[in-house]
């Protein structure tokens, strides 16, 4: 297959602030009443603020007016800000910084695609704020995963096709808004989550752009 750009999901694959994440959430939810538990959460992933915030609301079979709503999600997102802040570029997750750069020396674009509004400031944090060709978050699409609005701005900010772009995320709703807007997606991580994924790696680290183009084409020729 062709390769000419890659997009990355941010929390999972670039950086891991899952567990940021789950802890605001979970702080929340217990705020309301109820709790989040650890399966609960994986189903969060790659969700956007709001979408998320429905997901726990309906768990716990609770319903809140719109000023509620957008109440919860700045507090949610103010605990997670605190915890984020202290963040660097030790935090980028192992192999990470390393690929990215990889790619960019070959010739291939590469660009981050998350449903996180607080994607450009993490990137600043961990000084990898210049090594996209283009950036979409959470504030720049008007559907969030699974919907795959957001890499398909991506690839258009890029100039490329989807058929020609390799999606790296880590989590099932990611998953299939990259298989919905028509691009090759790599599975990220051990979750079972990540079934439906064109392949599936443990990580980023020591991982070549040849291989995986190696690999694709072994699993297209058997189609």
């Amino acid at each position: 297959m062709q390769i000419d750009a890659c997009i990355f999901d941010l929390d999972g694959v670039i950086v891991d602030t899952a567990d940021f994440h789950f802890i605001a959430w979970q702080k929340l939810a217990r705020a309301l009443g109820s709790d989040l538990s650890e399966e609960q959460n994986e189903l969060l992933k790659g969700v956007s603020r709001r979408g998320s915030l429905e997901r726990i609301l309906k768990w716990a079979g609770k319903e809140l007016t719109e000023e509620e709503i957008q109440h919860w999600m700045a507090v949610k997102n103010n605990w997670y800000l605190d915890m984020v802040s202290g963040m660097g570029p030790d935090d980028v997750l192992p192999g990470a910084r390393s690929f990215v750069e990889r790619l960019r020396t070959k010739g291939y674009k590469t660009a981050i695609g998350s449903s996180s509004k607080n994607t450009p400031g993490i990137l600043k944090l961990v000084e990898m704020d210049d090594q996209f060709d283009a950036i979409v978050d959470g504030s720049m699409v008007k559907k969030g995963k699974p919907n795959p609005e957001t890499f398909l701005l991506g690839a258009e900010l890029m100039h490329v096709l989807p058929a020609n772009t390799i999606v790296f995320e880590d989590a099932l709703s990611g998953i299939k808004a990259a298989k919905a807007g028509g691009f090759v997606v790599i599975g990220v991580g051990d979750s079972p989550q990540l079934e439906g994924a064109d392949l599936i790696i443990d990580s980023l680290k020591e991982i070549r752009i040849e291989e995986i183009r190696k690999q694709l084409d072994q699993l297209a020729s058997k189609v």
